[in-house]
């Protein structure tokens, strides 16, 4: 959509999904301004406005008992928003943040012109659209009843901790450390193995949910991940914001994704990655999570035993110990001992922890959806053009 007020011409390019995420990207004279500003207020008023005000005069909105809000009529829509402006101010750490006053309401008053056109001559649209909106306040509402038993059980005391938790002695946030596990046979082993005076162990149940398919409510339902909440103390935000977290209480400033060397442990920990991402994102932004690197490998030669985290090393290795060499596959961590997997995963003194980053957000949104969600075709795609970098079990 295309057009102008007030002297700013304004191009919209949005598209609905079925996913539940909101993903906006906006220009101010070509330039990508990642911190938003005025012109996306207006965008986001006059897509509200316009939505709310053909929902009412629909009469599909008669039937619900509570109201709708802003982040209802843009759940799962993806949008560009451009906009051209003769003297712009731009503020924010990175100055990618557009504060120019008029401009929100220009751009307000385009959109709201542009989109009333396109839902009366696309009556069908229009329809879906509002159903889908009113799903999202549906789901909405059920998402804050749960939420608010996750908040109730987070915000208890050292007796409301998940059952599962192992927890560890230390008390001071900045020394504790906690691994989130894959099974409880790999559990076990992990409990048996740390150092209890700062390490904790939270085994998780095979495969989490997968969120980028999931409903809010379903998410916050779900057991695993209402355990994840409580174990890390983090409290969930308003209705408004309500991925929004506070983790003034956060009871470990190192959180680790341990899960087995192979194909399935690297999908589990993508799961909890997602969800990481798309639920708890400051903890990724402050650096606290982290992803623990077990070998793949334990090559033996008498008393003389060496450890492998990719075919490479395993091959250097045996053709170093030249002949009468045996080699142990883990399948996972549970086929390690306590003592093994504290030297090669655990022990902070030889251990490698890989610190998860986002160096580009709109990227990393990108690659969660395609991975993770519903179109089968670009991710097939991305499989087949990084399988070279892929370790795939035979």
């Amino acid at each position: 959509m295309e057009g102008e007020k007030n002297g700013i011409p304004v191009e919209v390019a949005m598209i609905y999904n079925n996913s539940y995420n909101e993903n906006l990207h906006s220009y101010v004279n070509n330039i990508n301004t990642h911190e938003g500003g005025t012109h996306l207020s207006g965008f986001r008023r006059g897509l509200t406005t316009t939505l709310k005000k053909y929902a009412d005069a629909s009469g599909m909105l008669d039937k619900l008992k509570f109201e709708i809000s802003g982040d209802d009529f843009r759940e799962g829509l993806t949008a560009i928003v451009s906009v051209k402006v003769a003297e712009p101010q731009f503020e924010g750490q990175t100055k990618t943040k557009l504060g120019n006053r008029e401009v929100t309401s220009a751009v307000s008053q385009a959109v709201s012109d542009m989109l009333e056109a396109y839902l009366e001559e696309n009556p069908n649209d229009a329809k879906t659209i509002v159903q889908k909106v009113i799903l999202a306040a549906q789901a909405r509402h059920a998402a804050k009843k749960a939420r608010e038993m996750v908040q109730r059980k987070t915000v208890m005391s050292g007796g409301g901790l998940p059952g599962k938790l192992s927890d560890c002695s230390e008390q001071d946030p900045e020394q504790c450390e906690v691994f989130l596990v894959e099974g409880d046979s790999a559990g076990g082993t992990a409990k048996q193995g740390r150092d209890r005076n700062f390490q904790a162990i939270l085994p998780l149940r095979g495969k989490i949910l997968n969120v980028e398919k999931a409903m809010q409510h379903k998410v916050f339902e779900n057991e695993e991940i209402r355990n994840i909440y409580t174990a890390l103390g983090v409290t969930i935000g308003t209705e408004e914001d309500s991925k929004a977290l506070n983790l003034s209480k956060l009871r470990y400033h190192k959180i680790v994704i341990m899960c087995d060397a192979d194909v399935d442990g690297s999908h589990i920990a993508t799961l909890i990655l997602t969800f990481f991402f798309r639920y708890m994102r400051e903890l990724i932004e402050a650096g606290h999570i982290y992803i623990a690197t077990p070998p793949l490998y334990l090559i033996k030669k008498g008393n003389r035993k060496r450890y492998a985290w990719n075919e490479k090393e395993r091959d250097e290795i045996t053709n170093e110990y030249a002949g009468g060499v045996a080699v142990q596959r883990y399948k996972g961590l549970g086929e390690m001992n306590a003592e093994q997997l504290w030297d090669t995963t655990m022990n902070p003194e030889f251990r490698t922890l890989r610190r998860v980053t986002i160096d580009n957000g709109g990227e990393a949104d990108r690659i969660f959806s395609m991975l993770m969600g519903d179109e089968v075709p670009p991710r097939r795609e991305f499989i087949e053009k990084n399988a070279v970098y892929a370790n795939i079990d035979a």
